[in-house]
């Protein structure tokens, strides 16, 4: 029996195998940087938060890509003076990226750290005269760069250039009351205010709608007042509301972008009307009236009437399971540039409603070049209700509806009114505008609502002629606090500092003994 044929084994290739080793590890390392290359000029930014807290709204996005900044030649600078220690840092940061990354190149950003960079904040706090003792984001958009950034005062002392603005990091929070009374953050607004700073620092001032507060009754009584509701959502479009009593005034001055009646309760007299009047036939006038329900001066409801939008007295509402709904939903109107966002959604309005009556395409107004046209129109189900409140057990007059008094569908709650030839782009610039909403509820905190919000803010923007701001506007960032016990505090830190390290000690023990045996 011949022994089996051994041979010895062959020796490895080393050389073979080391060559193909790094020729693979280099093919991988060439096929990494040429995608990271291809990457680098195509790619898309995602944002992957649930409310897309690093997105832009639709308005921003509108005003960043309309003509005011393409046509720009000289780009406008941001400079972020921010502690990388802030709490509110990364999320400004990522807004403020977004703004220059948004607009084309129209918007140029820099940011600095002033502990890690105090050389350059010395140099940027001296250029701007500033004192940096809060974080900061500076908007400078002057026209051009020969133009100072600093000029005397009438008063004596220094100021900024009106190109420029200041967005400070406390500005971007908002308060409000809780139930105990305390004053506490509420929401986190810095698009709003970035926005807002933005408009005003090309524009060089804020818009000013006079508010006619002699002839209003809206209360104006603590931070979460109808009045301050209103005010500062004009405020982040870049309008203020300037009081004034019209009793003394025999024109409207000139200078203001619009007349403000909110809430009317007293009436015009033959003098101020005529005074309404002729700024209404003056070009670019415009008007944002918001009334109570029911609640219109036969004065102003005579001058409303003459533009094709009549105040009804009656209160919109239906029934349900034998019980009465004030809440009036409808839809917003197609059709309407400045509502393109909001066209087919559902409107709900809280709180008392009228509706009013729009006489659109009326031959004796298209004479008078006059275009009522209606913004929110209420649902089927609902009526104009004539003797509302005036029920009793015996008497069941407005509990239902009644043909003869009370107001049939369609019923309007919103409505547009302009004058002049509008559709002509030779004269549309020179037309006047007026808002017309028959609701003042809305403005409440306990009753806001996003979408009632955003159609005020568009319509407001529509007034002032600034239709690349038409969109939904930035939502808030609302501030979430976990109460917790002592108990559940004390279990969290012992599970953080002592369970979970000893976890992994053990599991490094285990590992450590598997591979020794």
């Amino acid at each position: 029996m011949s022994a089996p044929n051994s041979k010895r084994p062959s020796r490895p290739n080393r050389f073979g195998i080391g060559f193909l080793s790094i020729t693979q590890i280099g093919l991988l390392l060439a096929a990494v940087i040429f995608a990271n290359y291809l990457s680098s000029g195509n790619h898309v930014r995602a944002d992957l938060s649930r409310g897309a807290d690093y997105s832009l709204s639709t308005s921003s996005l509108n005003y960043l890509g309309g003509e005011t900044i393409v046509t720009r030649e000289r780009p406008v600078k941001w400079v972020m003076a921010f502690r990388r220690s802030s709490p509110f840092y990364e999320r400004v940061r990522a807004l403020a990226e977004e703004y220059a990354r948004k607009s084309g190149g129209k918007i140029e950003l820099e940011i600095i750290d002033p502990i890690r960079s105090p050389d350059r904040t010395s140099q940027f706090a001296a250029e701007y005269n500033l004192t940096l003792v809060r974080d900061l984001i500076v908007i400078d958009a002057r026209p051009d760069a020969t133009v100072p950034i600093v000029t005397e005062a009438d008063a004596g002392g220094s100021v900024l250039n009106p190109h420029i603005t200041l967005a400070l990091a406390e500005e971007m929070l908002t308060y409000a009351m809780d139930s105990k009374g305390q004053r506490r953050p509420d929401a986190f607004r810095a698009e709003d205010l970035l926005t807002a700073r933005l408009i005003e620092a090309i524009e060089g001032k804020p818009r000013t709608f006079l508010f006619l507060a002699d002839k209003s009754r809206v209360d104006a009584e603590g931070e979460n007042s109808p009045w301050n509701n209103l005010a500062t959502t004009l405020r982040y479009r870049n309008i203020r509301l300037a009081p004034a009593n019209i009793s003394g005034l025999t024109a409207i001055p000139e200078g203001v972008e619009g007349v403000a009646i909110i809430a009317p309760k007293y009436d015009f007299t033959e003098e101020e009307i005529a005074a309404l009047e002729a700024y209404w036939n003056t070009p670019r006038a415009a008007f944002l009236i918001l009334l109570e329900a029911g609640q219109c001066p036969p004065g102003l409801r005579t001058f409303l009437r003459a533009k094709g939008v009549t105040p009804r007295r009656d209160r919109i509402i239906t029934k349900s399971e034998n019980r009465i709904i004030t809440t009036a939903r409808g839809n917003f109107s197609g059709g309407i540039p400045f509502l393109e966002d909001l066209a087919g959604q559902s409107a709900v309005f809280e709180g008392a409603s009228s509706s009013l009556e729009v006489r659109e395409n009326a031959e004796d107004l298209s004479v008078k070049k006059i275009a009522p046209m209606p913004l929110i129109r209420i649902a089927e189900g609902f009526w104009g209700e004539a003797d509302f409140g005036k029920s009793t057990a015996e008497d069941k007059v407005g509990e239902t509806f009644d043909p003869i008094r009370d107001t049939a569908p369609p019923l309007h709650l919103a409505a547009s009114v302009t004058r002049g030839a509008a559709n002509d782009d030779r004269f549309a610039a020179e037309t006047s505008r007026m808002i017309v909403i028959a609701n003042t509820d809305f403005l409440s905190p306990d009753r806001q609502r996003a979408e009632n919000i955003d159609f005020l803010a568009s319509a407001a923007n529509w007034l002032v002629r600034r239709e690349s701001l038409a969109g939904l506007s930035p939502r808030p960032l609302g501030i979430y606090m976990l109460p917790l016990l002592d108990a559940q505090v004390s279990f969290i830190n012992r599970l953080n500092l002592v369970f979970m390290p000893l976890a992994f000690l053990i599991l490094g023990g285990i590992v450590f003994s598997s591979r020794r045996s």
